[in-house]
């Protein structure tokens, strides 16, 4: 019973890979978007399609899930929000991503008609939405999707919906608040669809373009500033690069039957404190940190004084690695060299910059 089932399994398992580990030189032929009608052996055929925002932060998990949905033998197919700065990363780097084989498909997302009109007799077998932000927004592809019979529908969620006073680390479990990303989430429950949703929370990278969380250490620690951490700057931080991000995205590719109708936080596992990430950028710069803690509620603050929350606010991905297989590849404290020379390269070292809200807070102190 269950042992032949279990070999049947196995075997086809070893037929799928098989089948996988012999298609490299196909990549190169010319290929049609979308789907071309699959054999059950042809894993290469699978389609993928990335709905993708202008947002650079958020922007460059989808330029990093295509080169990886590539490497994995997929057709992939980016749809870029037209309203993007083609100038800013990692869009201007779309270059790259077309000579790997993807398809960049520039359309107005505001518009359903647009979309359906780009999609137009095109299937795909995956779909992984890094747009919708409410059902408005992910209603036009979700239908798609739908009468695709997709294997899966990855959505890119948000682990901002998570009550402020949750326990931390913070499990899929955790209470959350009634965002625009859990109604989607919710929709795409609702429509029947084999859909996956990824909570990610702080993201850094090489060709990102919302550089703030990282920066606001190095713009003070270039300046030889005091770094001015919110309560005891013992809080741990999930910063995690956007390689890893959307690695996990892709792990659903193969693991569709697991994956579906989950939630999984979406981050690293490897966490630092304020003060940690503070000494990291002053190692990396050759010199000694300089600190001072306060309590944020004896201010009255600008938003952004400072790029992470006053309380202990980080997500564990144990879940993700349990079922999907998947495990961060890289490390912030091996990222902070060359994430200074970015920081120089953006033209930041050195710039004129104001700090009228450390200013505030350290006021006449001397260190």
């Amino acid at each position: 019973g269950m042992a032949r089932f279990a070999k049947v399994v196995l075997f086809l398992a070893f037929l799928a890979g098989s089948a996988h580990a012999f298609t490299g030189p196909a990549s190169f032929l010319p290929r049609t978007a979308g789907r071309v009608a699959a054999t059950p052996l042809s894993l290469h055929m699978d389609a993928a399609l990335i709905v993708q925002n202008k947002g650079g932060g958020h922007g460059e998990i989808g330029f990093q899930l295509a080169k990886q949905l590539r490497e994995k033998s997929l057709d992939v197919t980016l749809m870029q929000d037209s309203a993007t700065k083609w100038d800013k990363p990692p869009f201007c780097y779309y270059g790259e991503l077309e000579q790997a084989g993807v398809e960049v498909l520039n359309v107005d997302l505001s518009q359903p008609d647009h979309i359906q009109g780009a999609l137009q007799g095109r299937s795909y077998t995956h779909v992984f939405d890094n747009f919708a932000k409410n059902v408005d927004t992910v209603s036009a592809v979700a239908g798609l999707a739908r009468s695709w019979g997709v294997k899966n529908f990855a959505y890119v969620s948000s682990a901002g919906m998570y009550e402020g006073d949750s326990p931390q680390p913070m499990t899929e479990f955790n209470q959350n608040k009634q965002t625009g990303q859990r109604s989607v989430e919710q929709y795409l429950e609702s429509q029947g669809l084999p859909y996956t949703a990824f909570r990610p929370q702080y993201i850094y990278g090489p060709t990102t373009n919302k550089r703030d969380y990282l920066d606001w250490f190095f713009d003070r620690v270039t300046r030889d500033r005091v770094c001015p951490l919110p309560n005891d700057g013992q809080q741990p931080a999930s910063v995690t690069r956007a390689e890893d991000v959307a690695g996990l995205l892709a792990s659903v590719v193969g693991r569709e039957h697991i994956a579906a109708g989950k939630i999984y936080n979406c981050g690293t596992d490897r966490f630092y404190t304020y003060e940690q990430i503070c000494h990291m950028a002053a190692s990396v710069c050759g010199t000694q940190a300089k600190i001072a803690t306060y309590n944020p509620k004896d201010y009255d603050l600008p938003k952004g004084a400072f790029p992470f929350r006053n309380t202990p606010f980080f997500v564990t991905p144990e879940k993700a690695k349990m079922e999907l297989g998947w495990a961060p590849r890289y490390d912030l404290a091996q990222d902070m060299g060359w994430y200074l020379e970015s920081y120089k390269a953006a033209g930041k070292m050195g710039a004129p910059m104001t700090f009228e809200a450390d200013d505030m807070i350290l006021g006449s102190r001397v260190y």
